[in-house]
């Protein structure tokens, strides 16, 4: 899978844009601020309708404006499929395929996979298990489009069974027979997601550490294990045993809710305390390597891999190796951004591997 074409009107810092890529490496090279990250983000909403960086829609509308558009022209299986976002102020998001609406945003996604590396990953290690849980979910559904669905349902009950508990506190009124009730429903679709996230972790493992193995070279050791309540205890058990602390803190304190990843190095220190800056960076772009794996093992077809100041924090060593790796028969068509246009040509020239550099320059581009 790769995609052909990409054009966008009104969109961030652009005002209309047509590029046509390679089928192997494509690169955006240009200043800081010059709307690099901007064409990489385009390209995350065609496969996941949504931005990667903000999550509020309008904001991408280029300022004085009151719409914007992404279109893409992807080749899959032989098989021509172009895809358009646009929203208009005030209005809801249009989203089709082949200029076919979607019933719901949900069936777009996995369609075409995608795996984004940036600066901003760093929230992963450094901020709360939210941040962790998201992850996972991204990856999973990529490749379950009923899992959403369940995640809604877990959200949604999960928002009832607490709403209760605030009630139960304010009114004094403890209705146990709802509270059974939202037990059973909770411990239902929870165990479901815990068992699909358990046996992804399972096959995704593996990939992660021989990632980081050639990343590192074996200078280190790392450990990531995922940890959730359910790895204790049944979530009917947890839920009775922690029935208590629940009503006078008024919110739901076990669950898959709760789930982490815990990312270790040197035999069990936590990473984001001891972890330096470039042992952090190898870290995640192993992580996001083992997504790209898992990814392209779900599907007949390799993922779109976005590379995002890939640059940043990685010596020239480790920078050629990664280069390398991605422009294998192992990954397809990748997009990266870089300052430095001919450090990126360079490094191309060096390992043999065929690249299209685009100039950038405050929301214009030339190849």
């Amino acid at each position: 899978m790769w995609l052909k074409h990409l054009s966008v009107l009104n969109f961030k810092n652009y005002t209309e844009s047509s590029l046509e890529f390679l089928p192997q490496a494509n690169a955006f090279a240009g200043t800081n601020g010059a709307g690099k990250t901007n064409l990489l983000d385009a390209i995350h909403y065609l496969a996941l309708c949504k931005s990667y960086f903000n999550p509020i829609d309008t904001q991408h509308i280029k300022k004085g404006e009151d719409w914007f558009m992404v279109q893409g022209e992807f080749d899959k299986e032989f098989t021509a499929d172009t895809i358009s976002c646009s929203l208009k102020r005030n209005q809801k998001k249009q989203f089709k395929k082949n200029k076919k609406d979607y019933q719901r945003l949900a069936d777009h996604i996995g369609q075409f996979p995608l795996v984004m590396i940036s600066p901003s990953d760093t929230n992963i290690v450094t901020e709360g298990s939210e941040e962790r849980r998201k992850f996972m979910d991204n990856v999973i559904s990529q490749t379950d489009n009923h899992y959403l669905d369940i995640l809604i349902q877990y959200n949604k009950i999960l928002l009832q069974r607490n709403t209760l508990l605030k009630q139960i506190k304010e009114r004094g009124v403890f209705d146990i027979g709802l509270l059974e009730v939202l037990n059973l429903q909770l411990a239902d679709v929870g165990e479901r997601i815990f068992i699909r996230r358990k046996r992804f972790m399972e096959a995704f493992l593996p990939e992660f550490e021989r990632y980081y193995a050639f990343l590192a070279e074996g200078a280190e050791t790392v450990s990531l294990v995922y940890d959730s309540p359910l790895m204790r205890d049944g979530f009917e058990s947890l839920l009775k045993t922690s029935l208590e602390k629940d009503r006078v803190l008024e919110r739901t304190t076990q669950g898959i809710h709760k789930d982490d990843l815990l990312f270790t190095i040197h035999d069990g220190m936590l990473l984001k305390k001891f972890g330096s800056q470039g042992q952090q960076k190898s870290f995640l772009i192993a992580l996001k390597l083992a997504q790209y794996s898992f990814l392209r093992s779900c599907k007949s077809y390799k993922p779109l891999l976005l590379l995002d100041d890939i640059f940043d924090k990685l010596d020239a060593h480790r920078t050629r190796k990664l280069m390398k790796l991605v422009s294998d028969d192992e990954f397809g068509q990748i997009f990266l951004t870089d300052t430095d246009g001919e450090r990126i040509r360079h490094i191309f020239e060096e390992i043999g591997k065929p690249i299209r550099i685009f100039e950038v320059k405050g929301g214009t581009v030339d190849v």
